[in-house]
């Protein structure tokens, strides 16, 4: 559904101004993931582990933070994006007009005031058939606003009017069906259990919030505002041929963009009972899954990545095909090992991804300050291939050299 609402986007509105939808939209997710704390990854970390020990109070308190540290990053977020609207209209869609739109699409940080939270209590309650199919709800209604659009001749604020009303109404689903199973499993006054109960381990549970949230940060910068970097040294125009070859090598992370979430949980369990070998059991093996999917894909795309341009997207984006090829060697990388990151939160190293991301950044950004006036809008697909090797890579490594270390440990119970 995200692919042919692009190839709608992307037809209706021509390279120049669908650079410019992508300055708008990516302008409010890159600032709310600023403030944004990953907290559905600190859920399914100490929720989790709480709910397996059967410490179903500490469950519902873990949660309760969870719930009051996003809600304050979402607040915090939607004032930076009001604040900072007009310099993002000015530098990443060079129309300062359109400072308004920045604002108003910056409403969806609002409705989605815990949406990471809950997330990731459907997550440790293994409810992902409910993520799944609010996920299609919120897909299906997207793409038939866009269709609309696009049949009706819209234009561009048309167009983001109809992300954000798609956006909102998925946050929605995700806050109610969290806030029902929350009452579910810890009856209705979950809501009311007291902080004190995590008072021994609310330091590192902190840690642990803030050390994702750097983390975070450091991609934002280094791998996840790619298209607001594009446009704001190179203009719309290359940015809309960037954004249509991220959304082609998106198609290669479509059935494993969910598996980390469902993957995660599985480790935490794993590692709660130290039993090391099915934790290494589950990376293999999801390794071999990815990669059954990754690389034929690649290779489909490769081959076919010209005629599918010229013919859905029309030829004025044949300019987009390199870079494509480019990225699609680092998100086979990427998929793959999808689990570097879940796997290092699991054996409680949560900021080793972060002191990673950092020297990759450094790298990545000197590198664009050096190379950008020769390379173009190629060159960030170099660099975002090459962060994606250097990062992953690493990671992968710390992960076995951890688990060769903890082979021989059993449960000290």
């Amino acid at each position: 559904m995200g692919m042919l609402q692009g190839i709608l986007a992307a037809r209706l509105l021509g390279p120049a101004m669908f650079g410019v939808l992508g300055a708008v939209t990516s302008f409010a997710s890159t600032v709310n993931r600023f403030a944004s704390f990953r907290i559905n990854e600190m859920v399914v970390r100490y929720v989790g582990q709480y709910q397996e020990q059967g410490e179903t109070q500490r469950a519902a308190a873990a949660f309760k933070v969870a719930m009051l540290l996003e809600t304050s990053g979402s607040l915090l977020a939607f004032g930076l994006i009001v604040f900072l609207a007009p310099w993002g209209a000015r530098y990443f869609a060079h129309d300062e007009s359109l400072t308004l739109w920045f604002q108003i699409y910056g409403l969806v940080v609002l409705s989605n005031l815990i949406y990471e939270s809950s997330n990731g209590l459907l997550q440790v309650f293994d409810r992902f058939r409910l993520i799944a199919i609010v996920q299609a709800v919120q897909s299906v209604l997207t793409f038939l606003l866009i269709a609309i659009v696009f049949f009706a001749k819209g234009g561009l604020i048309a167009l983001i009017l109809g992300y954000f009303i798609g956006k909102t109404i998925g946050a929605i689903g995700y806050t109610w069906a969290a806030i029902q199973l929350a009452q579910k499993s810890w009856g209705k006054n979950w809501w009311r259990t007291p902080l004190r109960l995590l008072r021994s381990e609310m330091r590192s549970l902190l840690i642990f919030s803030f050390s994702t949230n750097i983390s975070s940060t450091i991609s934002l910068i280094a791998k996840d505002s790619e298209v607001l970097w594009v446009s704001a040294f190179l203009g719309t125009t290359e940015a809309g041929f960037y954004k249509l070859a991220l959304s082609l090598a998106n198609i290669l992370q479509l059935p494993v963009s969910p598996l980390p979430k469902a993957t995660y949980p599985e480790l935490m369990r794993e590692t709660a009972r130290y039993n090391w070998k099915n934790v290494r059991y589950v990376l293999t093996h999801s390794s071999r899954l990815a990669a059954l999917y990754s690389v034929p894909t690649a290779l489909g795309i490769v081959l076919f990545g010209r005629w599918i341009i010229a013919y859905f997207y029309e030829p004025v984006y044949l300019p987009a095909y390199p870079a494509v090829v480019i990225l699609l060697l680092g998100y086979t990388v990427v998929n793959i090992f999808y689990w570097n990151r879940v796997a290092l939160l699991a054996l409680n190293h949560p900021v080793y991804p972060t002191l990673i991301n950092i020297a990759g950044m450094i790298l990545k950004v000197s590198a664009i300050l050096i190379w950008l006036p020769q390379g173009g809008y190629l060159a960030f697909a170099w660099l975002l291939t090459g962060y994606y090797l250097f990062t992953v890579s690493l990671s992968v490594a710390r992960v076995f050299l951890d688990l060769k270390g903890r082979t021989s440990i059993v449960d000290p119970g």
